[in-house]
């Protein structure tokens, strides 16, 4: 569960991250509030949203088991426990 979670912040913060880089690369000023504008915060926002959005829409697609299978939960058999698994 955990891994999902990083994921869609790390798509949140990457168009934060470029961005930085890109101050830092043209020597502007990191932090001064007018490379910070709230203009470009709320398109960086927008873009990042895109992201995750897209990456949520991505995993629900292409990830996870058929719409068809079925979950056979977990129980013993012959005094050995099996775990549940999707069929």
């Amino acid at each position: 569960m955990l891994r999902p979670v990083l994921t869609e912040i790390a798509l949140f913060l990457t168009p934060f991250a470029v961005y930085a880089l890109f101050i830092w690369a043209t020597r502007e000023g990191f932090l001064d509030p007018a490379a910070w504008s709230p203009q470009r915060l709320a398109w960086l926002t927008i873009i990042a949203l895109t992201l995750m959005i897209s990456s949520f829409v991505f995993f629900a697609e292409f990830t996870g088991n058929p719409p068809e299978s079925a979950y056979v939960p977990a129980h013993v058999e012959n005094g050995r426990l099996v775990p549940g698994t999707m069929k």
